[in-house]
């Protein structure tokens, strides 16, 4: 498994698949072709489908010039390596070929072509959380410290970056109002949802507020603000609300915070590493499922779980997302992202205080689940990958635009 700082990527919203990641492939083209005319760029499947919607052109054309660079779209045709693959090409003066790139986006804002990908720096020797679990248990440590064992000494301070990103995401989402972009003139919720959270009382008053940074975080990426992937940006409100919660109303500290972060990571990792964090690849399972996972593992660790206790809260918090469709309106980050990230972080609570009351033992492993979520990915129909030709997509899109 590669480094948990692939897990967590620092960009601006609304998609790490269609923004983020065709954004770096963007950069890396121009790169390597200096002295370009003009580009063309195709894109693929998923990307294709709900690029408009994701600002995938917006991404790619700020990068390589608005004056030289045309957007063509094929979502009918799907590449064979992943549903989201673009095709780079340069000309010179003359209009010939310089240049053609097929590079896939392969989510959580991660790139690769059948080249490259197989290329990736694996710092971790093993390669699932049952292997891991053995490990540490038989040296008496936690997960953080099994990060802390193969990571390099800058994890820290990468992690405590990551940390106040995400802060800033919470408190720029709650003081955010009005219409986000788009076309479906959602109004933001989050400033609300805040204000009326805090005049409950304190048995209600927590899960509300949690609901209200997810909320925040979740627009804030819907509207292209600043946003950690973890692992996507479509679930970026999840770990970050969870833990703002619990840092501000529970007082773990920045250092216990990273921590939780770490062993977050690595949950992640390990999804990422055997199945997939990929809407488009697997559905939303992979995406607010493996979030939730995340969330739940990090608490469960900050409340002083074991090793055990906290792999079985992550797998309740991805079990009980299994199957779950990615549908979005219009091809948005909003109907119905947004909600999933806000209920996705109470269901990882719920998971936490599930573990917390158990031993540890349960019958499905954690990687088990993430083997079922990939078998479950694969059997779904591309209806219900990121394409927003089914589900929610159609029978929810408003009628100016059926």
């Amino acid at each position: 498994m590669e480094s948990i700082k692939k897990i967590y990527r620092i960009g601006n919203g609304p998609s790490s698949s269609h923004t983020i990641g065709p954004k770096s492939a963007a950069e890396e083209f121009l790169r390597l072709t200096p002295n370009t005319k003009r580009y063309a760029v195709v894109l693929y499947g998923s990307l294709a489908a709900t690029g408009k919607g994701h600002l995938t052109d917006k991404a790619i054309i700020d990068v390589l010039g608005v004056d030289r660079t045309i957007i063509i779209w094929q979502p009918e045709i799907f590449l064979p390596f992943h549903p989201n693959g673009m095709k780079f090409e340069a000309f010179d003066e003359d209009d010939k070929l310089i240049k053609e790139w097929i590079v896939y986006s392969l989510g959580g804002g991660k790139i690769g072509d059948e080249n490259t990908i197989f290329t990736d720096e694996h710092i971790y020797p093993h390669k699932n959380i049952t292997d891991i679990l053995k490990h540490i248990e038989n040296r008496g440590m936690t997960f953080w410290e099994y990060v802390k064992e193969y990571e390099q000494e800058d994890i820290w301070d990468y992690l405590f970056e990551v940390w106040q990103v995400m802060k800033s995401a919470v408190e720029q989402g709650l003081d955010e109002e009005g219409v986000l972009p788009g076309g479906l003139h959602l109004r933001r919720k989050a400033m609300s949802y805040y204000t009326r959270a805090r005049s409950y009382k304190p048995s209600l008053q927590g899960r509300c507020l949690v609901q209200a940074y997810a909320l925040a975080v979740a627009e804030h990426n819907a509207g292209g603000g600043q946003i950690v992937t973890a692992p996507t940006c479509g679930s970026a409100g999840i770990l970050p609300a969870v833990l703002y919660h619990l840092h501000n109303e529970h007082g773990f500290t920045d250092k216990q915070i990273i921590w939780a972060l770490a062993t977050a990571g690595i949950f992640g990792n390990s999804i990422k590493f055997n199945a997939s964090i990929s809407g488009a690849e697997v559905g939303c399972q992979g995406e607010v499922g493996s979030a939730c996972s995340m969330a739940a593992a990090a608490a469960n660790q900050l409340f002083g779980g074991s090793p055990q206790q906290i792999e079985y809260a992550a797998e309740m918090g991805l079990e009980h997302h299994l199957g779950l469709t990615c549908d979005p309106i219009c091809g948005l980050v909003q109907v119905p992202c947004i909600e999933r990230n806000a209920f996705a972080a109470l269901r990882a609570l719920d998971a936490n205080l599930y573990a917390m009351m158990s031993d540890g033992l349960h019958l499905i492993s954690f990687d088990k689940v993430v083997e079922t979520m990939k078998l479950t990915g694969k059997d779904l129909p591309s209806l219900y990958k990121e394409t927003a030709e089914g589900g929610l997509a159609i029978v929810g899109k408003p009628a100016i635009y059926k």
